[in-house]
This record gives C-alpha cells, structure tokens and sequence, in this order.
C-alpha cells in the first residue's frame, strides 16, 4: 500500500466560496520571472542601434551655411524646407538623422537655433542638410 492509497480515487475538490481561475491565469502562475530586474530592458537598449552624427567637410559645410544663409534671409516669406537634421540619442553614443519639412519662423543667434513654424526647434550644429521644396534633389 501506497500513501497516498486513501485520497487518490477521491473527487477534486470545488471551492463553494470562490470562482475557478481561468486557464490563462493559471498558467500565468507558472511563468517565468525576471530573476534580474531590468535585465530585459539593459538587453534590448544594447541592441538598440544608433547612428554616430557625420562630420561634414569644408566643402558640405560651406554649401550648408550658403543654404542656411537664405533660409534665415527669407525667414518672413515662408518658404518652405526639408531639413535632414540630427538628434542625439538620450540613452547612448549617436542618434538618428531625421527629415522634416516645413517652414523658418525665426533665427536665434545667441543659441543657435532655427526655430520653425509648428514650433520645433532645430539647433543649427545638428542640421545636415537643407533643400528647398520646390527645387529637385540630386
């Protein structure tokens, strides 16, 4: 004889006082745990791939200041730009290069900055490249 001889043939017991947990929380009783809080996330920001910001020759910097040059000049008439411009990643080394269109409201020169109509505000140091919309691209 066994045991467990005496409670093995006897039926399951229901609670009267609480409802059965369904199948997806039970299950969720038994899955694995983080043993290292924060593990998974130090993981995936590793993973995370920047892009280091480009150092541009004289030759580009000089083509961009000519371009920025009659951005600021024509800051009243609204024309409008696409900006490729840099943003700098928070977490690590580098960032993204992204693209925006629109038009200068104004120019501080004191920070160095452009600010456009919607309100966002592109430092002059991060600005890659400038192209008007109405001009094609090469």
């Amino acid at each position: 004889m066994s045991k467990y001889d005496d409670i093995i043939n006897l039926p399951h017991h229901v609670s009267k006082n609480r409802t059965p947990m369904s199948m997806e929380n039970r299950a969720a009783q038994f899955a694995p745990f983080a043993a290292l809080t924060g593990h998974d996330e130090a993981l995936a920001e590793t993973a995370r791939l920047t892009t280091p910001k480009k150092l541009l020759s004289d030759d580009e910097m000089a083509s961009l200041t000519r371009e920025l040059a009659r951005v600021i000049e024509q800051v009243p008439e609204q024309e409008e730009y696409t900006f490729v411009y840099f943003v700098p990643d928070t977490q690590k080394d580098g960032g993204k290069y992204v693209s925006i269109t629109g038009t200068a409201k104004k120019y501080e020169e004191v920070t160095r900055a452009l600010t456009l109509s919607d309100g966002r505000v592109l430092l002059i140091d991060n600005i890659l490249s400038i192209r008007r919309l109405d001009t094609p691209e090469f």
